[in-house]
């Protein structure tokens, strides 16, 4: 007897959540199953994330948003913002050590992290910088980890790599600012350093300008797809720096003005 036909969403999903959970190389996606669009892209990532839910990457607490700042639009070719989910089984509390064997390239970008007061509703779409501030109860430095999982991501199109949530692999949280009690984040100052020596830096402005303006674009994409952010969840707004690959042994370190510093070892 013939088997059902598998919808192309469920097939590219389950490509996609099984190499990641296997530490597989994903390579480009069959043209049959392929996400054609960002929204057909975004749909694939939100049945990824129901497969990843009974791995150990466990439930999504929240989200990252990628190619926010110039330096980032330009290292990814890609002059818009993306949005890719974090999950509760790779948040790490800084001073972490993470295994190198535990990704297939293990990197790390300088973000300004937000967790949410109270719920953003679709219906108050669109937003503004202003009106997501209102719903920011802390603010805190972060490391995002992102992992080159893929044959070759140069030539991977935009649609499946949001599919996978865009490089994203975990994150390492500083500890949380009120919001009331934090600088002008447009103004900050974010430094990475791998083993003592600087690699790079970037101001808060980068971010869209600011970065609740990342964050008004993300409860837009979201609304518009039906769904909110949440409060309690955890929104990592965009990195400062361009993406720094890390090898095992490798201490890093990111320090934002008056946000504080976020620490990761590398282990093998």
């Amino acid at each position: 007897m013939p088997q059902p036909l598998t919808p192309p969403k469920d097939a590219a999903a389950a490509r996609i959540a099984d190499a990641r959970i296997a530490l597989a190389a994903l390579d480009l996606l069959p043209e049959a199953i392929r996400p054609a669009d960002e929204a057909s892209a975004y749909a694939v990532q939100a049945a990824v994330h129901q497969r990843l839910a009974a791995s150990r990457y466990g439930r999504r607490i929240g989200w990252k948003i990628g190619c926010t700042t110039p330096v980032m639009q330009t290292y990814l070719g890609i002059p818009n913002p993306c949005g890719a989910g974090l999950f509760e089984g790779t948040r790490h509390a800084s001073g972490a050590t993470i295994s190198a064997a535990g990704f297939r390239h293990v990197g790390i970008e300088c973000e300004i992290a937000v967790q949410l007061a109270r719920d953003l509703p679709a219906s108050g779409a669109p937003f503004t910088a202003e009106r997501v501030a209102d719903a920011v109860g802390s603010v805190m430095a972060a490391i995002e980890l992102v992992d080159d999982r893929y044959a070759d991501w140069r030539q991977t199109d935009t649609p499946t790599l949001i599919a996978d949530d865009f490089f994203a692999a975990g994150c390492v949280l500083g500890e949380p600012l009120a919001l009331a009690d934090a600088p002008d984040l447009a103004a900050v100052v974010g430094v990475t350093r791998i083993n003592d020596v600087e690699v790079g830096r970037g101001v808060g402005a980068d971010v869209l300008g600011h970065p609740f303006k990342a964050l008004a674009w993300l409860a837009d994409s979201l609304a518009a797809r039906g769904e909110m952010l949440r409060a309690g969840e955890i929104v990592l707004t965009g990195s400062l720096v361009e993406t720094r690959w890390l090898k095992a042994c490798d201490r890093v370190e990111i320090e934002i003005t008056g946000l504080g510093g976020v620490a990761l070892t590398v282990s093998e």
